[in-house]
């Protein structure tokens, strides 16, 4: 098995100071909404990303009930508590990304990031309950590193749904929500969007091949070495700042 490695440029996990971090957080957040807005990843009031807070851990940054993700702000963000109470912000929230993303913070401290929306070809997977397969390279982003949380009990409006989530998630970095969608997690916010558009990308094109015929799947071998390859977190910065750079530079609006 080839032990290669891409030349790619580190990019700094952290902007510095406390300050400093907080906003780079929150301007990543409010650009990966944005981005979600471009690739119709909105379906009415439904779907959330949240940012953990570097300074209060156990606080989160999400974005506003009921504003489109095509016009939010890094003004428009709200930093919910562990109670789930606004603390910071005047707009209130969606009680359903209190529940799951507390309890994927609360179960994953290593988390910086989650992301959940109700996407087209995620929630046509979801309705499969079943695995990604590793058929193609950016796929194996998920080989071994995502689960198909098999259960559903409407929307998730309590604490215990929530908490059986993160459980399922355990330490990987994607769910597989049934008849639910998709949701995925990272050490920053860059990852965690950038994990969410690889997943729904993922699911598009398996869900393309099976209409097609049989897909033929990578050995193991193949998959573990493609996985090394475009499951590198680093790789996944890189990529989300490519969309994000647009987005500043496009619509400047969004660091207001």
């Amino acid at each position: 098995m080839s032990t290669a490695t891409l030349d790619i440029p580190e990019l700094p996990e952290s902007a510095g100071s406390v300050e400093a971090e907080r906003l780079h957080r929150k301007q990543q957040l409010a650009a990966a909404f944005r981005i979600f807005a471009r690739y119709g990843f909105d379906e009415g009031i439904a779907g959330h990303i949240t940012a953990r807070d570097p300074e209060f851990p156990h606080r989160f940054w999400v974005n506003p009930y009921a504003v489109h993700f095509s016009r939010i702000k890094v003004s428009d963000l709200l930093l919910i508590d562990e109670k789930g109470s606004v603390v910071e912000g005047d707009r209130r929230t969606n009680k359903a990304a209190f529940w799951i993303h507390s309890s994927v913070h609360e179960a994953r401290p290593d988390t910086v990031a989650a992301a959940h929306a109700h996407t087209i070809h995620g929630r046509a997977f979801s309705a499969l309950g079943a695995p990604l397969l590793p058929i193609v390279q950016e796929s194996c982003a998920f080989h071994g590193d995502h689960v198909v949380f098999d259960e559903y009990k409407g929307l998730v409006l309590e604490k215990a749904e929530g908490e059986r989530i993160a459980a399922r998630l355990g330490p990987r970095r994607a769910a597989i929500l049934r008849h639910h969608g998709l949701l995925t997690v990272g050490a920053s916010v860059e990852e965690a969007a950038w994990w969410f558009i690889a997943m729904e990308r993922a699911c598009r094109m398996q869900l393309l091949a099976q209409a097609a015929g049989t897909p033929r799947v990578m050995a193991e071998e193949e998959a573990v070495l493609a996985h090394r390859e475009f499951g590198n977190a680093n790789m996944a910065r890189h990529s989300f700042r490519l969309l994000a750079d647009l987005v500043f530079e496009q619509e400047p609006d969004v660091l207001d």
